[in-house]
């Protein structure tokens, strides 16, 4: 019982961090069908601002719990900075080209932006642990849980619920969710198209730093952790369903439950579970868990 406890405690608090991570990705897939390789970079991005920050805000007197808007705020202006800076500086003059050519050029800005990461912060490992150490720890039978991990699972149920109340139940969903379907169409409406693939590349941009933000301070914030972390949201976001916010929920549930499950059990094959559960979706659902339907045009 108490390994059963472990696993969908540790599952779930895997899962709501590569929920926070991949729904970014989806988010802007559903919309722009964009693959954005650069969704990497904003998490990496995110984590050492988070670090940054984080760390000279101990260094005052200010409410110790402040630490929390700090990582906000880093997460904000990371997702803000870059979303407006690749949108309007280079996706926008490849919308009508080949797919694959998209996927290349955020390939290639990605392999940048790892370059400039470097250059900013060098290769030193960064480390931003207060705000873990003030929320404290919560037993669970035997078991002792810090409750800042624990908060992952509270963070990822409010970004998850807030994506799906804009998107079915305001005006910018309906306008998003038209966009979706029929891109020409909504333009000849009156549709701005052009503000509602900005705003939309923002928000998985915020999306994806407030990931890496969040993070933070649990681990060691270094180098190449956003090559990591893209590697897994894309294996959530095909195993859910490219576009679809709760494919990318069952497509963590799935990942994360799995994955702390052979961890417990199995951990020399913790790796292999990962791509054995997407290979196998994919080999009898290669559009995913949960694709969005496509409209027919007639």
């Amino acid at each position: 019982m108490l390994t059963l406890i472990a696993i969908l405690v540790d599952g779930l608090i895997y899962s709501s961090y590569l929920f926070m991570v991949a729904v970014g990705l989806t988010v802007i897939f559903g919309v722009m069908k964009i693959l954005n390789v650069t969704h990497g970079s904003f998490y990496a991005f995110g984590a050492y601002m988070s670090a940054t920050l984080v760390g000279i805000y101990y260094q005052t007197d200010l409410p110790e719990f402040g630490g929390f808007l700090v990582i906000f705020g880093a997460a904000l202006i990371v997702g803000v900075f870059f979303g407006v800076i690749l949108e309007r500086g280079l996706l926008r003059f490849l919308y009508h080209r080949d797919e694959h050519i998209i996927v290349l050029a955020t390939f290639a800005m990605f392999l940048v932006l790892e370059d400039v990461l470097l250059m900013i912060w060098g290769t030193d490992p960064y480390y931003a642990t207060e705000p873990m150490g003030l929320l404290g720890f919560i037993d669970i039978e035997v078991l002792s849980y810090d409750v800042y991990r624990l908060s992952f699972i509270a963070l990822a149920v409010v970004v998850g619920l807030g994506l799906w109340l804009g998107l079915t139940r305001t005006k910018w969903g309906k306008v998003l969710l038209a966009v979706i379907f029929d891109r020409e169409i909504s333009q000849a409406m009156g549709v701005n198209v052009t503000v509602v693939f900005l705003v939309t590349f923002v928000i998985g941009s915020i999306l994806g730093a407030l990931g890496g933000a969040y993070i933070a301070p649990t681990i060691s914030v270094s180098p190449g952790i956003g090559v990591e972390v893209i590697v897994l949201a894309f294996a959530v976001v095909v195993i859910g369903g490219m576009g679809s916010i709760p494919g990318a929920m069952i497509g963590s549930l799935l990942v994360g439950i799995s994955r702390a499950a052979a961890v417990h059990q199995f951990p020399e094959i913790e790796l292999f579970v990962i791509y054995a559960i997407m290979a196998a979706v994919l080999a009898f659902r290669p559009e995913g868990l949960f694709a969005p339907a496509q409209a027919r045009k007639i």
